[in-house]
């Protein structure tokens, strides 16, 4: 073997080895899902807190009962409005990608867009419980260092996420994950013509169902950097979510327990 056969050969070990060594971006967007979200059958408690130029200006109590499909792996999610009072007992279904609001007073159901605001910059889509790796194809962009909600430094990969329908929440995300464990640090959400939309920061990781998991996201909006929402998390449980919860002809007749 001569000495450019050699060079060719070691090339080509080394480009099998970075190969192998180099995280699969899919892979990685699944394991972040698997920190954000419960692989049973859960519920939580959803707080939303808005604020304009650091004052408190709204906020809302979210129920939330979610469980992954069996054949699609997407999670289904009841969602009922716990507080304001005026807001009490009204409901929002998430079936599939089909969005639904109903309001006991008027008894309707009314179809909604994952991309319509609930309070401040959260919209619908952003309460339900999602699998991101499976609205979204994931690559790897770059791998940097990054200001976790924290102000501190993280080593993380950035996935450029571009949406697979056009009925999910968002036309295509950034997202920073920890490069040591998946876990999610921070997104960037766009408008398909590019435009930023907002910010989240994924931070206050406590063990929740058996894993450190974000309790709180912190959400600035892409124009206005004095328009947050922070959303938390609390109350994570282990429940059965009976199927009759998540048709929307049973909406009527649902009753918390």
């Amino acid at each position: 073997m001569n000495f450019r056969q050699l060079a060719a050969g070691t090339l080509l070990i080394a480009a099998a080895g970075a190969a192998a060594a180099a995280p699969e971006a899919q892979a990685l967007l699944a394991a972040s899902d698997a920190i954000r979200n419960p692989g049973k059958p859960f519920s939580l408690t959803t707080t939303l807190v808005e604020y304009r130029n650091g004052k408190q200006v709204d906020a809302n109590t979210l129920t939330v009962y979610s469980k992954a499909d069996a054949n699609s792996g997407q999670f289904r999610s009841l969602i009922r409005f716990v507080a304001p009072a005026r807001d009490a007992n009204k409901l929002m279904l998430k079936n599939g990608n089909d969005l639904w609001f109903f309001d006991p007073s008027s008894k309707a159901s009314i179809r909604l867009s994952p991309q319509q605001r609930l309070l401040g910059q959260a919209a619908n889509g952003d309460v339900v419980t999602v699998n991101l790796a499976k609205d979204y194809k994931a690559q790897i962009a770059a791998e940097e260092n990054v200001l976790d909600g924290d102000r501190q430094n993280r080593r993380c990969y950035k996935l450029a996420l571009a949406a697979v329908s056009a009925d999910v929440t968002y036309h295509h995300i950034e997202m920073w994950l920890d490069a040591s464990s998946s876990r999610p640090v921070k997104a960037r959400f766009y408008t398909e013509s590019g435009q930023l939309l907002k910010s989240a920061y994924y931070r206050r990781y406590q063990a929740q169902l058996g894993v450190e998991r974000p309790t709180e996201t912190v959400i600035i909006d892409g124009l206005d950097p004095n328009w947050v929402t922070v959303m938390r998390f609390a109350d994570y449980a282990w429940r059965e979510v009976p199927e009759a919860w998540l048709q929307r002809d049973y909406l009527p007749r649902f009753k918390p327990e």
